[in-house]
């Protein structure tokens, strides 16, 4: 088995099973976050009550099942956030995983393990889960490819949920051309073809802080060279404030309407950040909820007619680096919600979104965001890979 010097895996016997010898994806390793379920093994969703609590998985999760059946080999379950709710990547039970690429800062939630395993070289692909950000996000702080596919276009089933209505399926490569391959399994057919014009999104540049816009504007070049030169937009404006509050309430009703039955029965002890989360979840307005929804749908009908002729929206993936280990809850809060006012964007529409390594700040890394339309995710995951090449990136 192979070691693990970042502590991206679960602790304990590996879960692992062999790919099948022919396949689009022969001779690769992939991880799984431990949220998907492996046949007899328990799935821990990184939480010690939720493992106590639960029984041995009877099959494979559809998506770990798939992999295998393209050929790649399951090599270990690796660590989330306490039942996928953070961005940070912390998990006070099992342990933190370093950030290969910046091992003063964070990896990176609630996929942080899966990130950290393939920064690490420990794999050739991993799977997570994204909902919030948490396959983009940890792939822009560990300097990696990752992607969060169209809602509904890979198999949750056997996977366990957050937020229903925006949980998928998202992988993290270290090339490009892995992270595409992975998709042509992964994701169902079609989608090809063209993509164009690039569209930048000036509400989230501005959000950004200074130094990291900076560090993406190769990247961008990059991306202009292919498709021309990038037409400015303002997406929302009502503010990315308004963004993350819609995401915020209308995930958290999910959240605890997913999972509450099983916290007000269990009791379980939680670690910093995801205590107050999930108590916020439950004392939640319905109301406020609503609200969340109605304007998911004014989001949804507005950017994808944006995006319906094939548009490509382009923005800084996250606007800083990794926070410092040492930084406060409230300063974890800060990059939280700064954060998450971009990645609602694809979020709270559905959309595929993929995050290209694309720029340093203060030696830490920092992602460059494609999104298309629904249901484009091959034709993204080939304009990635193009972009990537463009910028003199791993292919």
């Amino acid at each position: 088995m192979a070691d693990d010097p970042v502590g991206a895996f679960v602790p304990g016997p590996r879960s692992v099973r062999a790919g099948a010898a022919e396949g689009p994806l022969a001779g690769l390793t992939f991880a799984a976050k431990d949220l998907f379920d492996t046949a007899g093994d328990v799935t821990g969703y990184g939480n010690p009550d939720w493992a106590r609590t639960h029984a041995p998985a009877t099959a494979d999760a559809i998506a770990i099942m798939t992999l295998l059946e393209a050929g790649a080999s399951l090599v270990g379950k690796t660590k989330t956030v306490e039942l996928a709710y953070g961005l940070t990547g912390e998990n006070v039970w099992y342990g933190t995983p370093t950030n290969p690429a910046a091992p003063d800062r964070f990896p990176g939630g609630s996929s942080c393990g899966s990130a950290a395993a393939v920064a690490a070289g420990l794999v050739d692909i991993a799977m997570g889960s994204d909902t919030g950000g948490s396959v983009r996000i940890p792939a822009s702080y560990c300097g990696i490819f990752g992607i969060r596919p169209s809602w509904g276009s890979v198999s949750l089933t056997g996977a366990c949920p957050l937020g229903p209505a925006y949980d998928t399926a998202g992988w993290f490569a270290a090339r490009a051309s892995i992270l595409r391959r992975a998709g042509e399994v992964l994701l169902p057919p079609g989608g090809e073809g063209p993509l164009g014009p690039l569209l930048k999104v000036q509400d989230a540049w501005v959000n950004a802080d200074p130094s990291t816009a900076a560090a993406l504007a190769s990247g961008l070049y990059a991306a202009e060279r292919l498709l021309g030169p990038a037409l400015s937009i303002n997406l929302a404006p009502e503010g990315l404030e308004k963004l993350y509050e819609s995401f915020r309430c209308a995930q958290a009703a999910e959240a605890w309407a997913s999972l509450g039955p099983w916290i007000e029965a269990t009791d379980p002890k939680f670690g910093p950040g995801v205590t107050e989360r999930f108590a916020a979840a439950k004392a939640l307005d319905p109301a406020k909820a609503a609200e969340g929804r109605a304007f998911r749908r004014v989001l949804q009908a507005r950017v994808r007619a944006l995006l319906g002729g094939g548009a490509v929206l382009v923005y800084p993936t996250s606007p800083m680096p990794a926070p410092l280990l040492t930084a406060s809850q409230a300063e974890q809060n800060a990059v939280r919600e700064k954060s998450m006012g971009v990645t609602a964007i694809a979020g709270l529409c559905g959309l595929p979104e993929v995050t290209i390594p694309a720029g340093r700040v203060a030696g830490a890394p920092v992602g460059l965001s494609l999104v298309a339309a629904p249901g484009r995710d091959r034709a993204l995951l080939a304009l990635a890979e193009q972009v990537a090449g463009a910028a003199g990136l791993a292919v």
